[in-house]
């Protein structure tokens, strides 16, 4: 797959490709080198700013050879560059005048959240971006992202979906998405055309109206470049320049590599607008087996008095954790137990009979579980699956974040009273019990007896698998898990990632003007669908013949509806 992407992003235009390394690849040794950490300086003071300024010595004293950069950075020190990163950059202006002017991620879109619409970003409005940013002295611009991603196994950010399309020129799975690849390809080629007078001398700007004006370059050799631009964000208008008309779209930047001829405009797209296609090529043979809801006396079980934080317990070994504890009434009754945790979701078990679920969102982790619930006379066990949807990634102070049932934990309306379980004994379990036999491995998945006549539909806490022959054809494959619920999915072992289907899109979706400035909420999609329905398989992770799919459902899903799909560029 990578030496077509890369094959693609130089067929665009673009000059460097950026991936990342991670920590430990690169930095074995104690220290980091950090991205965007400006925004957490401002909020810690003094002791950030002695931070960056440590972070800023240690890397120029290491001799590299090559020139330091800090994303976000109004004050990064020495001869390390600040650049800007967001949707627009035009204003943005160095620390130093002997500093480029950099642009080190142009977001061509934005990460899709389960219970969010998707995001989407006009292709006029990129376009728009980078001619504005070049024409007011830019000299380099990253696009983040310009090839989508998936989020494999754990690495999604907390709520974050497991597809990292971000509406990217190349899409997730590796495809021209259009207008916007062709739209910037032409775009780029255009300022390349322009670079002799870019790179000579500064601009002249003259105005050609209320909201329009003109960025001229030349050379003492006679090059010139001239970006004619328009604010409005309603109306086209005629200007003139040089003596010659020139109409510009609302919200556009015409380029004129030699200051005569308009050979690209921003809002002006020629390239085909169509949607990628995911076509159904089979269905898949299940069997299944239910885990269970686990007790005190199982292995791995320990005890505590009150409820434990659950990342202090799991490691993010294990998304789950169980929280389990007894509650003895004289006669049958049906209190409302009310549950409060930090997050992410709740899955509560009475007497090993589902219940309910609740769960919290980007916005607000937090949950609260309150209902009915019945309890026979006598013993009860209530348990309690917390489930994490990633980590937290974005600000200060990740150590104060929670995950897990905090309370308080309540049974109301008994004939005794109220009952507060927040500081009872508790009993732990990290993950699933088919986690810890590893029935998503090849080698674990035939340590249990697995159901095939009658496989469990709509049933909480239960393991699917099927196998299948990988497509003979190069096309991008990707699961359709739409009729499922809520849980994980593994191909050979590999982890696919979070599967959240019933976590339905919410937000303002509609049309989107392209013109004026564009924000994260501004164009959306699939309202109301999930935010997530296909799930991207590598055809690296494939053999011929023989795969294993493993799916594990929380929620309760109808596996007959899960199939194999391909995607198409048209």
């Amino acid at each position: 797959m990578w030496p077509d992407l890369i094959q693609k992003a130089k067929e665009n235009g673009l000059d460097v490709i950026q991936t990342y390394v991670f920590w430990n690849g690169h930095e074995p040794s104690p220290g980091k080198i950090e991205n965007e950490y400006g925004p957490v300086e401002w909020e810690i003071g003094a002791p950030g700013k002695a931070y960056t300024k440590w972070a800023a010595q240690m890397a120029e004293g290491l001799n590299a050879g090559v020139p330091w950069i800090m994303c976000k950075q109004d004050d990064a020190p020495g001869d390390v560059i600040n650049t800007c990163n967001g949707f627009y950059c035009e204003n943005f202006v160095p620390n130093s005048k002997s500093k480029p002017k950099m642009w080190t991620e142009n977001w061509t879109g934005w990460y899709t959240k389960f219970g969010g619409a998707v995001p989407y970003r006009p292709a006029e409005d990129v376009a728009f971006s980078v001619a504005r940013f070049i024409q007011n002295g830019g000299s380099f611009v990253n696009y983040y992202m310009f090839h989508g991603g998936t989020n494999f196994g754990n690495t999604a950010g907390r709520f974050v979906a497991t597809s990292y399309d971000y509406d990217a020129p190349l899409d997730e799975y590796g495809l021209p998405r259009e207008p916007k690849y062709t739209h910037l390809k032409n775009l780029h080629r255009a300022i390349k055309m322009c670079e002799p007078a870019l790179v000579f001398a500064d601009a002249r700007v003259t105005k050609l109206g209320k909201n329009q004006e003109a960025h001229v370059y030349s050379s003492n050799s006679g090059s010139c470049a001239a970006f004619l631009a328009n604010y409005d964000t309603q109306w086209s208008v005629k200007v003139t320049f040089s003596g010659t008309q020139y109409e510009l779209p609302p919200w556009s930047i015409s380029i004129l590599p030699d200051c005569k001829k308009e050979v690209y405009n921003t809002a002006r797209v020629s390239a085909p607008r169509y949607h990628a296609k995911m076509t159904p090529i089979s269905g898949f043979s299940w069997q299944s087996y239910i885990d269970e809801t686990p007790t005190a006396d199982d292995d791995s079980t320990f005890s505590g008095s009150g409820l434990y934080e659950q990342l202090n317990v799991t490691r993010d070994n294990s998304d789950y954790l169980w929280y389990m504890t007894d509650v003895t009434v004289k006669t049958s009754e049906e209190p409302i137990l009310t549950v409060m945790s930090a997050g992410h979701t709740l899955h509560v078990f009475v007497n090993g009979q589902f219940q309910g679920t609740a769960y919290g969102s980007l916005e607000k982790p937090q949950l609260t579980f309150s209902q009915k619930v019945p309890l026979r006379a006598g013993l009860n066990k209530i348990s309690l699956l917390s489930a994490a949807v990633g980590l937290a990634n974005v600000g200060a102070h990740f150590e104060r974040y929670n995950q897990g049932v905090l309370g308080p934990v309540t049974l109301q309306g008994l004939r005794e009273g109220t009952w507060d379980l927040t500081r009872s004994k508790w009993s732990y379990k990290v993950g699933m019990k088919g986690e810890q036999l590893g029935l998503h491995t090849i080698s674990g998945s035939s340590s249990v007896e697995w159901e095939q006549s009658a496989v469990a539909q709509k049933q909480p806490l239960t393991w699917y698998k099927t196998t299948f022959n990988a497509p003979v054809r190069s096309d991008p494959l990707a699961i359709d898990m739409s009729s499922m619920g809520k849980g994980q999915m593994w191909i050979n072992g590999e982890s696919i990632g979070r599967h959240w289907p019933a976590n339905k899109a919410s937000g303002k979706c509609g049309q989107c003007n392209y013109a004026g400035t564009f924000t994260e909420t501004k164009c959306l999609g699939d309202c109301g669908k999930p935010s997530q329905r296909w799930y991207h398989v590598p055809r690296s992770w494939l053999k011929p013949s023989g795969n294993l799919l493993v799916v594990f459902e929380e929620m309760g899903g109808d596996p007959r509806g899960i199939s194999l799909v391909k995607r198409t560029a048209k």
